[in-house]
């Protein structure tokens, strides 16, 4: 069994994003991110897909192109190879992201030949 609490964390960083595994099982992966309001833009490209949560705070997306306002309660799903940057967030903007990598068998991978 894991525990925790979403809102449990020191502070929020002075720059830059911080992230926090909190659960890693099979093709899942589920963190909590902490945003400061001095972000460095930077455009993320990922094989997996994301669904996301802004749970308090607010943000500005570009999600291909396209800008997203969000404050606390929106979600956005991103599918994988999609080009996304957060532009801007609020301090102390707090995420709930859920990561979709492909488990070892929708890989195609069977036990026999997966490796160690």
């Amino acid at each position: 069994m894991q525990t925790g609490n979403i809102f449990s964390f020191d502070s929020s960083p002075e720059e830059g994003e911080r992230f926090d595994t909190l659960l890693r099982h099979k093709g899942l992966v589920i963190e909590r991110i902490v945003s400061s309001s001095k972000l460095e833009s930077q455009q993320y490209l990922q094989a997996q897909d994301e669904w996301v949560l802004l749970l308090q705070g607010e943000a500005e997306l570009d999600i291909a192109g396209k800008r997203l306002a969000l404050q606390a309660g929106d979600y956005v799903f991103i599918p994988s190879a999609t080009p996304h940057t957060v532009l801007s967030a609020s301090q102390g903007a707090l995420w709930l992201a859920v990561h979709l990598h492909e488990t070892i068998r929708e890989a195609g991978i069977t036990p026999q030949n997966a490796t160690p």
